[in-house]
């Protein structure tokens, strides 16, 4: 039975994992929260470890004795990132699943990668370190890139690799999930890459109005091009 760990685990595309993994007879699965009143129902019968993912002990006796981590955080995700890499060094646990954000890396090309820069701000700024910590370290990781996140329950998803142009606009957390748990099941996927995720055929300029409102997002008052200042 594999064991896997997944931390942030109430997050919106985390949930959908969760409900993927608990079918699954041959999971032995831990969730990993700070607050576990925020579990639905029908995942309140699993092993629940309460904890911060910034505190150095609290991860390390959670991911002690795990075959798989998947994360999928929010907020200070530089400090989670350093946390979990030292905690799994030292438990000796070597795969990591990491959910981050699309144009980390400046790969978004087009009207469409411009006007995200205007949008996203720090934010991408933040995951960027993460992801940084995370490639800098000798783990087994999968960063998981995706566009901007829809929540249809729909399983419609393409990839592109690190170095290769984000294709499309949109794509559902419950396919985000489903791209997780593909690799989870197959730990010799995607190996030490950064895969993006988006729906086919949503290429555009701009994600759909709906999206962006479901998302906070807004038409930047300026048009100027801003562009990643990373090496």
């Amino acid at each position: 039975m594999k064991k896997v760990l997944v931390i942030g685990t109430s997050s919106r595309i985390a949930l959908w994992a969760d409900q993927l993994l608990a079918a699954d007879p041959t999971i032995d699965l831990t969730l990993f929260l700070r607050h576990p009143d925020k579990l639905p129902a029908e995942l309140q019968m699993q092993k629940v470890v309460v904890g911060d993912a910034t505190n150095r002990a609290d991860v390390q006796k959670a991911v002690a004795g795990m075959d798989v981590v998947y994360a999928s955080l929010a907020g200070d995700v530089q400090a989670a990132a350093t946390t979990l890499v030292q905690a799994m060094d030292e438990a000796g646990v070597k795969r990591l699943i990491w959910t981050s954000s699309l144009g980390i890396y400046n790969e978004i090309p087009g009207e469409f990668g411009c006007w995200n820069q205007q949008v996203m701000g720090d934010y991408y700024r933040r995951y960027r370190l993460a992801a940084d910590v995370i490639e800098g370290s000798d783990l087994d990781y999968t960063i998981i890139r995706p566009a901007w996140l829809t929540n249809l329950d729909e399983v419609d998803y393409e990839t592109t690799l690190r170095d290769e142009p984000f294709k499309g606009t949109e794509v559902s957390r419950k396919s985000v999930a489903s791209l997780a748990v593909s690799v989870i099941k197959d730990p010799a996927k995607f190996v030490r890459e950064s895969v993006g995720v988006d729906k086919p055929g949503t290429a555009a300029d701009r994600p759909r109005p709906a999206v962006m409102r479901a998302n906070g997002g807004y038409e930047p008052a300026t048009r100027k091009e801003i562009k990643l200042r990373f090496p």
